[in-house]
């Protein structure tokens, strides 16, 4: 399986890898929607869950999202957006744009494998 975390926090790719070099997957990084649609583009959409920020610089989450979503090849690639933000509204709207899942920050490690895992329809 390939992850790709795609987050403006070196940070929060970091504990991202480490929860997913725990469960074996492969990761796979970008640090902002610009490049993340660059790393799915070079990919050729062979990644099978794309943890996605809300908040970032050059390209943010939801137009990360948005091109994700009209692309033929890459709209099935299942998302799960990772932010600080806390407003049912905004929550909603990503749903309603495509993401599959949502996982506020801060976050443990167990709540982003169980997230991963979601995100995947697999069981721990």
């Amino acid at each position: 399986m390939r992850i790709l975390s795609v987050d403006d926090s070196a940070a929060t790719r970091h504990f991202i890898k480490k929860a997913i070099d725990v469960i074996g997957f492969e990761f796979l990084e970008a640090a902002d929607g610009k490049e993340g649609m660059e790393v799915v583009e070079r990919e050729k959409g062979r990644i099978d869950l794309i943890l996605l920020d809300r908040h970032m610089p050059v390209m943010d989450g939801i137009d990360m999202l948005l091109a994700l979503k009209a692309n033929d090849a890459y709209r099935d690639i299942p998302v799960t957006m990772v932010t600080v933000e806390l407003e049912r509204e905004e929550i909603q709207k990503a749903i309603d744009m495509g993401a599959r899942n949502y996982l506020v920050k801060p976050f443990s490690q167990e709540n982003l494998i169980g997230k991963i895992m979601e995100g995947l329809d697999m069981d721990l």
